[in-house]
């Protein structure tokens, strides 16, 4: 192990190899300190994370973690979570994941009268984010969007169509 490598990189490494055979995708850890120390990795798989999951988790990082010292002997408080249901979709990662999943855009500008376009991720690449919805398919430029999360809103369930050719 390096010495140069931050306890977040440690962490990361060391519990992606640990939670990637048992099913789980690590979304991200975060590591802070102060009066208590506190490192939380956030796990995803298909179908969502339950309590159950995340004792699975905690169980087979214990010991892993504490062999391999990725804090140099500072004692912490280990947190495992689901990323959250309105996570925002940033990375790579979270779009691979999203992809056919219903989104929300927020956007900075609006684009005729529209404030938000919901709809199925249907592609993205560096500048824009194409979403399909009741009135099909629309384009949206990246740097236009304040916020890309999952859509959840229960009150409209099922009132999204999507083309069955798709």
């Amino acid at each position: 192990m390096l010495y140069s490598e931050t306890v977040k990189e440690r962490a990361e490494q060391l519990i992606g190899e640990v939670i990637m055979p048992m099913g789980y995708e690590l979304v991200e850890v975060t590591y802070t300190t102060g009066k208590e120390n506190v490192l939380t990795a956030f796990i995803y798989k298909k179908g969502g994370v339950t309590l159950d999951d995340c004792v699975a988790v905690n169980d087979a990082l214990e010991a892993p973690l504490e062999l391999n010292d990725i804090t140099d002997g500072r004692a912490y408080t280990l947190n495992i979570s689901s990323p959250g249901l309105d996570r925002p979709v940033v990375t790579e990662k979270d779009f691979l994941r999203s992809h056919g999943e219903i989104l929300e855009a927020v956007l900075l500008k609006p684009i005729g009268k529209q404030k938000k376009v919901v709809g199925a991720l249907v592609s993205w690449n560096d500048d824009e984010v194409v979403l399909a919805g009741d009135d099909g398919e629309q384009t949206v430029e990246r740097v236009n969007i304040k916020v890309l999360r999952p859509f959840v809103d229960l009150k409209s369930a099922g009132r999204i169509k999507f083309d069955e050719k798709q």
